[in-house]
């Protein structure tokens, strides 16, 4: 099994590539430069394998939510490296793969996933561990910081991402006595985006091309100068 995978919903541009669950990858603090470095990094990745794309049995990336020019860079690149390697997609949620990150370690029964979306919000969900893997206890949503989703179960929570950074004095008082401990600096990495894709495609879940499409959750950006106001 090969899976090519990549992620552009932050500031960071992250590729794995997983071979047989050995899992190799690169990421750099890109900025705002997604869109000149994701392929050299994909391509490069390959070509240390030895493969070219259409020896891979998929792609997968980072879904969202996050920004939503990188999902758009994330989804435009997937969807014409797929066409021409007649390739399926994988697609996996940037929340569930922090909070595969964070629960890789197992110190912890559940994470609370949590990204900076701007405007005062933040994009975050609630995911425990289970034997099955992980489960979203509360799916991804958008929320003022000091309405953030609870853990709805007792056990030790950590609280993942960059949320925790943008809204700290917020979150903190929010999640007060309920989380063990607090990791700001994870971001969605494509490495946690490959470990998953390979448990989606194996499940049947992968999706053609024509069929990939951003988890925005957000459906405006903007505000008008009186809803400012």
């Amino acid at each position: 099994m090969k899976i090519l995978a990549f992620d552009t919903s932050t500031e960071w541009c992250s590729v794995a590539l997983d071979i047989d669950g050995a899992v190799a990858s690169q990421s750099v603090l890109a900025g705002q430069k997604h869109s000149e470095l994701l392929l050299p990094m994909l391509h490069g990745l390959l070509a240390e394998a030895g493969l070219t794309l259409r020896q891979l049995d998929a792609l997968a990336i980072g879904q969202g939510p996050g920004s939503f020019t990188g999902l758009r860079i994330a989804c435009g690149t997937a969807q014409g490296l797929a066409f021409g390697a007649s390739l399926p997609v994988v697609e996996v949620g940037t929340l569930e793969a922090m909070a595969a990150q964070a629960l890789a370690p197992g110190d912890v029964d559940g994470v609370v996933a949590c990204v900076d979306a701007r405007m005062h919000e933040v994009y975050a969900a609630v995911y425990a561990k289970t034997a099955a893997g992980i489960e979203a206890r509360i799916g991804p949503g958008l929320f003022a910081p000091a309405q953030a989703p609870w853990p709805v179960a007792a056990g030790r929570y950590l609280g993942c991402g960059s949320g925790f950074a943008a809204y700290a004095e917020l979150l903190q008082a929010r999640y007060a006595g309920r989380l063990v401990a607090v990791r700001p600096e994870l971001y969605p990495h494509a490495e946690w985006i490959a470990r998953l894709a390979a448990d989606k495609w194996q499940a049947g879940q992968a999706v053609a091309a024509e069929a990939v499409e951003p988890l925005y959750i957000r459906d405006k950006v903007a505000l008008k100068t009186c809803e400012r106001r």
